[in-house]
């Protein structure tokens, strides 16, 4: 029986063209599946299809087994063209590659590569300089191997041209290298991957050219942009059971510019233009593919589609007659009949969607992708080549439980192997790094205990950094000790900081041994020996385990073998060198993911087809991209060595997009802002936007369909509901009297009189403020390391100074600095603050002294009396009394501002006025009975022009007085907050909250009821 399409008839050369409208894959295989006809089902298992690359293969072989339906057949040679192997058809084995030297891999070739620059070129250069010139040479030399440019070396004589002096530096390293690679090459036995792919299809092309294949062999898909490619395309559309199927062909494109698209890099027909051409085969000499019926509607859809896209890309020359081309296709149309605008046939289906961000971007595609799943069997692909963008919808799309297959992989560094590597390569660097130690330890791989891990957290590395280890094991003996006036920590905690020790110590043992070879560099190999110890002393040989593990391995295995001649590295060398390596290692996963969702790059894309194509990315320097700039070869210098120029690659993403694009529904998404800056729409874009904007008329309007309905959807999700705002009041609780405070210090009660709410969330609730790892010392530690410095100096003379008070005093305010965090360049600052503040103080002291005066250092002291909740004690410590014949003065250190006379006098600063009550009640033991309070004084300490300052806030009877009004005052409010009614309100006094905004203020949402809601009803 004669077969439906036979793709061989006629005499050769056989090309042919699926439209960029059609599905290509699909009707490849409905027209083998024609030409097979009523044969035997292992006809097809002599014919070879080359496919161009791996996933094309496999969604060609998944179409011809759905459209065969429960024909059996057994399935043809499907071989990848840009990936053959010569042990595979159309290769016998062995044949074509026996004199080949094998391919040298990817990784050995970087740190050859990198190594023979810095032994013969460079010496001394650093390896993450010598592996980026290493890149840089072997993107030329592939180009140069890929493009068979005949000796890549006469770039030496381009010096002798008009060019810049870096240009001829360049070319003089390049005539250099490309004699000395491929003697180090030969040394080895190896070859690059790209010269030997080439020379693979170029030996088959030479083969098929004197022996055509007596088989059948369809080449499909491929625009053969490398010249050994074409040539095998040609010898294929040559053969006698041989054809060449095009993709996205333009066979109605006007001849006066396709005639001119020999100049037009940047166009999506250029590839096509260029392979028939150096196939010496004119455009009306190829045939169309079979076409399976489709709905006359769809068919007339995708005809007009791809007009209106072919229309929107033309040459820039050729754009001047747009409204008159347009005129011309309405004309036509009508002229045949064709009821329908054509222009507005061709918008059908195709839609833009505008959002602000990329968060916008990845939110509404995946809700676009999660809504197809709805109607069974639909599919849906995400094109795009920002990495970024799939990644983000792939983990909006895990909201739903759904995993999309995507093309992309993941970079090793994001993946449990890369990340641990990268962190003890940081770790090496900078070991005491808060951030990079509690990753370290709670990353799974290292199996630490989370006990340890989190002790050593809370206890040793929140707040300032530790500046070494015996600083860590002293923070941690301290939370072990009694706080003042308290009890030990329990044993179950006593236990957890014994093993946080005993993991601080594990970890300064192994970062030591693996730093040892640093003084301060290491050679690479030694350095990559030294981080793979670490690495598994910490994690094991599991480490190596998975696909990211046997990803990882080969790296740092290449890292070790290729490192030993790249010169020497410092420990953050390293760790920059590493984190890119990692960072540019792609790791396949595989795993279960859904069969109608995909996300995928352009090149992956450019032969697959779902029922909804979404492109994103349409921003210029995204897609498409800028053309690449080589760092070695000027513009000139490329054509002279008859290097494609860098806009080639261009026109090959123009045509990826028109072919997704012509699907029938089509998703075009534009983010107008990207990293926080504003985005230029894709050229591809603004053409089709004013194209469509010419063909508007008043009658019969064309526009671009916006389906804003998903982007709305998108932002429904994570919106408050709908109506006005409503936003949070302001927090009013009131917990039962029992729960309430009996007790607290003099500075509680000051942020009582000023934010009761904190009290609330710190006392009743038991909420303490964590610290942030690594956290740079503060005012408040300032505050504590002058407090303490002033306590031991006093301690160790509390009679009379020495003669070098200031010095010792200075040195003891820089030791407490140090101790409470400071590093380095705030130690630099702080050292002259320090000599004017001893030079200060050290006067201040004499002064005080000399008034013959009892001295009473960090006293603790309290007080009770009843209220109707029960009995309330008020406690002290205070920073200084002084006990004279007439009485005490109360005296705080600041090292900030002092709350003024007014704050003091109205109570909204009791820490002198209570501190008094309960001097003045007996509350200190060492006072041996009542005191009564002669002075209130604080004492300002800066170190600035004005280094210190005495304040004075009350003395003899109003220090008295004052001190009962505010113990009287304390009363009554604890007697009100003694009613259930009473609430702990936030910010009761917000005027004074300048200088005391609360560890709470989040908690008590206070952005949203004191500056964005409406607060006229709590007051100001």
């Amino acid at each position: 029986m004669t077969p439906v399409f036979d793709p061989f008839s006629g005499s050769p050369p056989r090309w042919y063209a699926i439209p960029a409208h059609r599905p290509f894959l699909d009707d490849l295989a409905a027209g083998v599946l024609a030409w097979l006809g009523d044969q035997p089902p292992e006809t097809l298992s002599d014919a070879t299809l080359l496919l161009p690359n791996r996933r094309a293969a496999r969604a060609f072989t998944a179409a011809l087994s759905r459209l065969g339906g429960d024909r059996p057949v057994l399935l043809p040679q499907v071989r990848p063209l840009g990936d053959l192997e010569e042990d595979e058809a159309p290769f016998a084995p062995g044949e074509l590659g026996l004199d080949l030297p094998p391919a040298i891999a990817p990784l050995t070739r970087r740190f050859e590569m990198a190594r023979m620059i810095t032994d013969r070129f460079e010496p001394g250069l650093k390896p993450l300089r010598a592996l980026e010139m290493a890149d840089a040479l072997g993107g030329f030399l592939d180009s140069c191997q890929l493009e068979e440019v005949e000796d890549p070396g006469r770039v030496a004589h381009l010096v002798e041209g008009d060019l810049a002096e870096h240009w001829q530096d360049s070319a003089r390293f390049l005539g250099l290298a490309v004699e000395a690679w491929p003697e180090r090459l030969a040394e080895l036995g190896l070859v690059d991957p790209a010269w030997r792919r080439a020379r693979l299809l170029r030996l088959l092309a030479e083969r098929w050219t004197d022996s055509p294949p007596t088989g059948p062999v369809i080449a499909a898909g491929s625009t053969g942009t490398a010249p050994a490619a074409a040539d095998v395309l040609r010898a294929v559309a040559a053969a006698p059971q041989g054809c060449v199927v095009l993709p996205g062909l333009d066979r109605d494109l006007d001849a006066a510019v396709w005639a001119a698209l020999g100049a037009e890099e940047q166009h999506p027909q250029n590839a096509l233009w260029r392979l028939l051409d150096r196939a010496e085969v004119p455009r009306e000499s190829v045939r169309p593919w079979f076409q399976p019926p489709l709905d006359p509607a769809r068919e007339s859809r995708g005809l007009a589609r791809q007009r209106l896209l072919n229309e929107a890309l033309r040459p820039a020359e050729a754009t001047d007659d747009w409204r008159r081309e347009i005129a011309r296709i309405r004309a036509t149309a009508a002229a045949t009949g064709q009821a329908a605008d054509p222009i507005a046939e061709g918008l059908q289906g195709l839609s833009v969607v505008t959002v602000r961000t990329e968060e916008d971007a990845a939110a509404t595609i995946a809700l676009m992708m999660r809504e197809t799943l709805e109607t069974p069997g639909r599919t849906c692909a995400l094109v795009t080549p920002d990495l970024g963008l799939g990644r983000r919808v792939a983990a909006r799309l895990e909201r739903w439980g759904v995993v999309a297959d995507s093309s992309s992989g993941a970079p090793l560094l994001r993946l449990p192997a890369g990340g641990l590597i990268d962190l003890c390569a940081r770790f090496l660097a900078d070991p005491l790094k808060p951030q990079t130690l509690l990753a370290l330890v709670k990353h799974p791989l290292c199996g630490i205990d989370a006990d340890a891990a989190t002790a050593l957290e809370l206890h040793a590395l929140r707040g300032p950094r530790p500046r070494d280890w015996a600083m860590i094991r002293q923070r941690l003996l301290k939370a072990a000790q009694p706080r003042r006036g308290g009890k030990p920590a329990p044993d179950w905690k006593q236990v957890r900081l014994g093993e946080a020790a005993a993991l601080a110590d594990r970890l300064e043992s192994l970062v030591g041994t693996a730093r040892t070879p640093f003084v301060p560099e290491a050679p690479l190999d030694v350095a990559a020996r030294a981080l793979t110890g670490l690495v598994e002393a910490l994690a094991g040989q599991a480490v190596w385990a998975g696909p990211d593990g046997e990803a990882a391995a080969p790296l740092m295995a290449a890292l070790i073998a290729g490192g030993d001649a790249l010169g020497e590295v410092r420990r953050a060398d390293l760790a920059d060198l590493v984190h890119g390596l990692l960072r540019d290692e792609t790791v396949r996963t595989g795993g279960a993911t859904h069969p109608s969702l995909r996300i995928l790059g352009a090149i992956e894309a450019r032969l697959v087809r779902a029922d909804r194509m979404i492109l994103a990315g349409l921003e210029e320097g995204v897609w498409p991209n800028a053309a690449p700039v080589d760092p070695f070869l000027s513009r000139p210098m490329r054509k002279t060595l008859g290097l494609p120029p860098p806009e080639r690659r261009l026109g090959q993403t123009a045509q990826d997009f028109v072919q997704a694009a012509c699907a029938d529904e089509a998703v075009l998404v534009h983010a107008d802002r990207r990293g926080g800056q504003p985005a230029v729409k894709s050229r591809w874009l603004w053409r089709l936007e004013m194209l469509t904007r010419g063909a508007n008329a008043p009658a019969t309007p064309v526009v671009l369909e916006r389906p804003v309905l998903a982007l709305s959807q998108a932002r429904a999700l994570d919106a408050p509901p709908p109506g006005p705002p409503r936003y949070a009041r302001r927090p009013e609780p009131r917990p039962p009297v029992e729960r309430r405070p009996r007790s607290l210090y003099v500075t509680r009660i000051e942020r009582w009189v000023r934010d009761p709410y904190a009290v609330y969330a710190g006392w009743v609730l038991g909420l303490d403020k964590l610290e942030r790892p690594g956290a740079e010392a503060e005012a408040m530690a300032r505050g504590n390391a002058v407090h303490k410095a002033i306590e031991r100096m006093t301690a160790a003379f509390p009679d009379t100074l020495p003669d070098d008070a200031e010095e010792r005093l200075c040195d003891l305010l820089m030791a407490e600095l140090k101790d409470h965090g400071f590093e380095d360049a705030a130690m630099a600052r702080e050292a002259p603050l320090a000599r004017n503040s001893a030079r200060w103080l050290t006067s201040f002291e004499q002064d005080r002294r000399a008034r013959g005066i009892t001295l009473l250092i960090e006293q603790k002291g309290e007080s009770g009396f009843d209220a109707p909740g029960g009995r309330f004690t008020l406690k002290a410590y205070a920073d200084r009394i002084e006990l004279g014949s007439a009485g005490a003065a109360v005296i705080d250190f600041k090292t900030g501002a002092a709350p003024s006379a007014k704050q003091v006098k109205t109570g909204f600063a009791p820490q002198l006025t209570l501190t008094a009550a309960i001097l003045a009640d007996g509350g200190f033991t060492d006072t041996n009975g009542p005191v009564d309070p002669e002075e209130l004084t604080y004492v300002r300490v800066v170190g600035r022009r004005k280094p210190g300052e005495v304040a004075v806030r009350a003395s003899g009877m109003e220090a008295a007085d004052m001190a009962r009004a505010a113990l009287e005052g304390l009363q009554r409010r604890v007697a009100r907050f003694d009613r259930e009614s009473t609430p702990y309100v936030s910010w009761a006094a917000p005027q004074f909250m300048g200088n005391f905004g609360g560890n709470y203020d989040h908690l008590a949402r206070v952005w949203e009821w004191h500056v964005i809601g409406d607060d006229a009803e709590d007051g100001e």
